[in-house]
């Protein structure tokens, strides 16, 4: 059975940093991208960012680039989102998920596996 479990969420002041990780079981996922997402009170969910596992090459969104950098652990088990500088406007719960292939996907389509989510909370 697949799981992925997001940790490191909390609250925040402005311009602080989080740590969230996204731990992977139930089966190898070096073949898989994994990514961030992330989905604010009364909005659609959004691409964060995405990590090719067996490359390492990495993709973000323009609204997080320069401030969030995602990467894995060696084992290819437990993905990471590095958040600095946090902004009030990133407040959204997060969640990790997994697409099925080598290639960089905004799409959520595209995601088969999700995580429950965790609360990130920016205050200004």
């Amino acid at each position: 059975q697949v799981q992925l479990v997001e940790s490191g969420g909390g609250l925040v002041q402005a311009g602080g940093s989080l740590r969230l990780s996204c731990a992977a079981s139930g089966r190898t996922f070096s073949s898989y991208t994994m990514g961030w997402f992330r989905q604010a009170p009364g909005k659609e969910r959004e691409f964060v960012a995405s990590i090719i596992m067996n490359t390492g090459r990495t993709d973000y969104a323009d609204s997080v680039k320069g401030r969030f950098t995602i990467s894995r652990d060696n084992a290819k088990t437990t993905v990471y989102l590095e958040m600095n500088n946090l902004a009030p406007e990133d407040t959204a719960v997060y969640s990790c998920a997994a697409h099925p292939a080598s290639t960089w996907s905004r799409a959520t389509w595209a995601y088969k596996f999700w995580g429950q989510g965790t609360q990130v909370s920016v205050s200004s």
